[in-house]
């Protein structure tokens, strides 16, 4: 019996010593919570912890599949989760330390949360003269769970932890914290400022990340649009991110965090500055094109591909026809060295001076407040209509019609055709007026490149852009061995220049149908019969060369005032809202907006955007080799892709500043968002098989 006895008192000491040994193992542990599709508790890294020591307390939450909570800025719907702490005098809980969050997509909000398990640290500080030998730590949590509906919540928490002079570790908790601290965006000590400018937040990071960042969440509430676009352009020194501001933006605080994510997942967090300035490009923007990317990041490479791209404009279809005039005057030089050289210095002079002219008075202009970029000079159906009327001119010049001489076509037409210095000059001249539809190959990004810089850097890009396009000219002039490929002069000529007449007479065709997608068809009646005045009076103009008397004088400059009068009249009118022969193509395509396009993302689909003017010849031939084609139809509805193209024909402030947000001051620039993926800008040239090799590529990441 008395063995019997001691062997009960055993059994019951190492049972409650058991219990101890339990209840010190979960002290750390406040037990589950459960609530509707959410469970809770809240863990202590620490069993027995010490005074002055600062410990870990983690929020746990496990949620049912397919439900989340929020994180700090929830973005357009939801509620961050709150934690209000009941501590002992002295103890201390700084702030949540929040994971990197996910975007959750419901059109057409966008929130920001986490799905599946959530591991919220806060740290707890205990003061060095704590005097218990315990510490409760109590907290009320509120928090929001939602799926397609969302549930609010709340639970209160209490843990109590031994105070000893040794602290120790809850061993079967760590992995837990391990893994919150894992979930946590790197504090990169990256500094940066960012301002509220147009419409747009816009922040500047002063040093690149680890790694390339794919996205990025602001956390400061209704401060951006959460489901507009955002643009991440890597720079020299760091990085500049844009998005759209909130609807309900009101100030901008102090001091912001921002978290980017890569490609993996990784988080990185940068507390940026205001400041009352947005931030601009810099020298190392690095465009993103199909197949890699291309960094600007030196003024070498700049000038090389600018001059690449004056180079091509010399084969561009609106540049090509006036080239006949050049030509003409080479030909007739080919054995006169000495005025050939001349001929081209002052070509080059003249293409080079105009290049000068035309990017001073669009610094000038965007100095003033004017958004425009390349080409803006045939935004104006005046200038399109005077264009089209010279090219008229010298191609009935070229025809024989009439020689111009010291007349009103003085300033035009003489000053192209004829022999000399001068007349070398102003071809140059009237080369780069009509050649600024063109974007040539390398010439958007140099483009791009010079208007973010300072205006000395600009005009030596443009300087650049000149002398590529002179260059073929120069090279015959200096270089004999190519001089000498040249024929001779001879009866040829006259026919060569007979039939060089007839490009400046399609290019004159071509300069009408610009003018009448600018302002509609009814205008462009008018402008034809001021083209038909006008060659009334040239041809008047050309008998009175002959010896005619006063009557052909008066009636050639009545006929030339009614051709100059009707441009006036016509180029004042109203814009026409529509043209017919458009609808037809419009199954396939929708016009572009700002709206619009967010529209879309919202709803997670593929968008295509093409940024297009009428007299932009690349942007033409691109839409009927490679954009209005049945096979690329096909690929746009296999895939499920929006296509929307913007018309910059005549000046539109949102189209210009899309172009700006990715480094191109001209058309054609074509953007594709494909869900999950950084909006990727496509060649400037387009293949039959670009869309869809493109899509194919894409769909498979």
């Amino acid at each position: 019996m008395l063995q019997l006895s001691r062997w009960l008192i055993i059994s019951v000491l190492l049972l409650l010593s058991t219990l101890v040994l339990s209840f010190a193992v979960n002290a750390s542990s406040s037990g589950w919570q459960q609530a509707k599709h959410i469970r809770a508790e809240l863990l202590s890294e620490y069993g027995t912890v010490t005074p002055g020591q600062q410990f870990a307390i983690l929020l746990h939450f496990q949620p049912d599949p397919g439900w989340h909570t929020y994180w700090q800025n929830p973005g357009d719907s939801g509620l961050p989760t709150s934690i209000n702490w009941q501590l002992p005098q002295g103890v201390q809980a700084g702030a949540i330390q929040w994971p990197t969050p996910q975007a959750f997509v419901i059109p057409p909000l966008v929130n920001y949360g986490f799905a599946g398990q959530t591991l919220l640290l806060t740290d707890v500080t205990i003061p060095t003269d704590y005097p218990a030998d315990s510490l409760t730590i109590k907290a009320d949590v509120d928090w929001l769970v939602c799926e397609e509906i969302c549930i609010p919540a709340d639970a209160s928490f209490e843990l109590t932890l031994a105070v000893a002079s040794n602290s120790e570790l809850g061993v079967s908790q760590q992995p837990l914290f391990n893994q919150a601290r894992s979930s946590l965006p790197v504090k990169t000590g990256i500094t940066g400022d960012y301002a509220i400018s147009g419409g747009a937040f816009s922040a500047e990071l002063m040093e690149p990340l680890p790694q390339p960042p794919v996205a990025f969440f602001v956390a400061g509430t209704e401060l951006v649009d959460h489901a507009a676009a955002q643009q991440l352009v890597p720079q020299a020194s760091g990085l500049l991110l844009q998005q759209a501001i909130n609807t309900y933006f009101s100030n901008a605080p102090q001091q912001v965090e921002v978290v980017l994510v890569d490609a993996e997942g990784k988080g990185y967090s940068v507390s940026l500055q205001h400041r009352s300035q947005p931030a601009e490009p810099d020298s190392s923007t690095e465009i993103l094109v199909t197949g890699g990317t291309l960094k600007q990041s030196s003024l070498w490479l700049i000038l090389v591909m600018a001059a690449g791209g004056g180079l091509i404009l010399n084969l561009m279809p609106c540049v090509f026809p006036v080239l006949s005039l050049k030509a003409l005057s080479i030909a007739g030089n080919s054995q006169q060295r000495r005025q050939q050289r001349r001929d081209a210095i002052f070509y080059s002079a003249g293409v080079v001076l105009s290049f000068l002219a035309l990017a001073g008075l669009l610094i000038a202009l965007r100095a003033a407040g004017n958004a425009i970029g390349w080409g803006f000079q045939l935004q104006s159906p005046l200038l399109v209509g005077l264009l089209a009327y010279l090219l008229l001119a010298l191609g009935l010049s070229l025809s024989g019609l009439v020689q111009f001489g010291l007349g009103l076509m003085n300033a035009g037409g003489e000053l192209t055709a004829k022999s000399g210095g001068k007349g070398s000059f102003f071809t140059g001249v009237l080369a780069v007026v009509v050649a600024s539809p063109c974007t040539a190959p390398f010439m958007g990004t140099a483009l791009g490149y010079a208007v973010t810089q300072s205006p000395q850097v600009a005009l030596l890009v443009f300087a650049a852009l000149g002398l590529g396009m002179a260059l073929p000219f120069l090279l015959l002039a200096y270089i004999p061995a190519l001089a000498r490929l040249l024929p001779k002069p001879g009866a040829w000529m006259e026919t060569l220049k007979q039939l060089l007449a007839w490009p400046l007479y399609l290019s004159a065709v071509w300069l009408v149908w610009v003018f009448g997608r600018q302002t509609g068809i009814d205008a462009v009646a008018l402008l034809l019969v001021g083209m038909v005045a006008l060659a009334a009076a040239l041809w008047l103009w050309g008998r009175v060369q002959l010896g005619a008397g006063w009557f052909n004088r008066l009636a050639m400059l009545v006929l030339m005032l009614l051709a100059l009068v009707t441009l006036w009249q016509v180029a004042s009118q109203p814009v026409s809202d529509g043209n017919i022969d458009q609808q037809s193509e419009r199954q396939h395509w929708q016009s572009w907006s700002p709206e619009k396009l967010a529209e879309l993302q919202q709803q997670g689909k593929p968008v295509l955007v093409n940024m297009t003017a009428d007299w932009c010849i690349t942007c033409l031939v691109n839409e009927r080799v490679a954009l209005n084609t049945e096979r690329s139809k096909a690929a746009l509805k296999d895939y499920n892709v929006s296509y929307l193209k913007g018309d910059w024909t005549r000046r539109d402030g949102d189209i210009t500043a899309y172009l700006q947000q990715y480094q191109r001051d001209g058309v054609p620039l074509y953007v594709l968002y494909w869900p999950g993926q950084p909006p990727q800008v496509l060649p400037q040239i387009l293949t039959p098989d670009t869309l869809r090799q493109t899509f194919e590529s894409l769909s498979q990441q």
